[in-house]
């Protein structure tokens, strides 16, 4: 896709439901322990900050941002984690005004990037659409851990639509996080938003089908919830299997969620 105006709105306003659930937290809150284990609300939101400022710095600085790469040794989790140290002895107001700042100029890069152009990131260059469809993975994914370690129930709106095309478009993240050769089959997806719209995927013909509540859906791509605690169905073994290793982002898939975790 080339207009990214859309999915541009649909990031600032995911950003803004993210930045609700911790402005108004005393510092004791931000210390709370989240399900993500060794990571507390701070964590969270240094994350999202780091994440925001390299991709606001790949959209409007491409050579910097491409030198910045270059020189990273170990990986993008190495650097992530380096560069959380970064904010771990930042009051909550400081890291606050930093999360601010860099989602903010992140957004305003992105949409500063004709549609057609790439936009340099970690593994190949990416559209400015596709970059900030990623930008809701994480926004998602952390606001989630944020949300359940203070006992808030999100709400969720038609904006997931860009998170569950993204999910389709890498569905063969979760095989190569498990050194496993994706099937050649494609899949169909029928997966319903929190208005009622059906978003489909897929040949309608496909013996291998999911289908299910979006919200659901990307609670499971984003490893947030285990496939068991959600409404999501699968025919044909490839399509089940698949469940079980779903995740939208590169790299290990890590401790993912126990079934029966959480209350709802």
């Amino acid at each position: 896709m080339t207009d990214t105006t859309g999915v541009i709105a649909d990031l600032t306003a995911e950003a803004a439901v993210v930045d609700e659930l911790v402005a108004g937290l005393t510092e004791a809150q931000w210390e709370t322990p989240t399900p993500a284990p060794g990571w507390r609300v701070r964590e969270q939101i240094a994350h999202l900050t780091f994440i925001l400022r390299i991709a606001g710095l790949a959209a409007a600085q491409p050579e910097t941002f491409v030198a910045m790469t270059k020189s990273l040794t170990g990986g993008l989790d190495v650097a992530v984690n380096a560069a959380l140290k970064e904010f771990e002895h930042d009051p909550a107001e400081v890291l606050l005004t930093k999360w601010r700042a860099d989602r903010d100029q992140a957004i305003k890069a992105l949409a500063a990037v004709p549609g057609d152009q790439l936009v340099p990131w970690l593994v190949r260059p990416l559209p400015p659409y596709v970059l900030a469809c990623a930008g809701m993975m994480e926004l998602f994914g952390h606001g989630q851990d944020i949300a359940d370690a203070l006992g808030v129930r999100p709400e969720r709106t038609d904006r997931l639509a860009h998170l569950v095309g993204f999910a389709v478009r890498v569905r063969d993240f979760g095989y190569e996080a498990h050194g496993l050769t994706p099937p050649e089959t494609e899949f169909r997806f029928e997966i319903t938003g929190p208005s009622g719209a059906v978003w489909t995927f897929g040949p309608e013909d496909s013996p291998e089908r999911i289908t299910g509540s979006a919200e659901d859906f990307c609670l499971l791509v984003t490893r947030r919830r285990h496939r068991d605690d959600l409404d999501l169905r699968a025919e044909g073994a490839l399509a089940d299997a698949w469940l079980d290793i779903a995740q939208a982002y590169r790299g290990p898939a890590g401790e993912g969620r126990q079934p029966g975790q959480f209350a709802d």
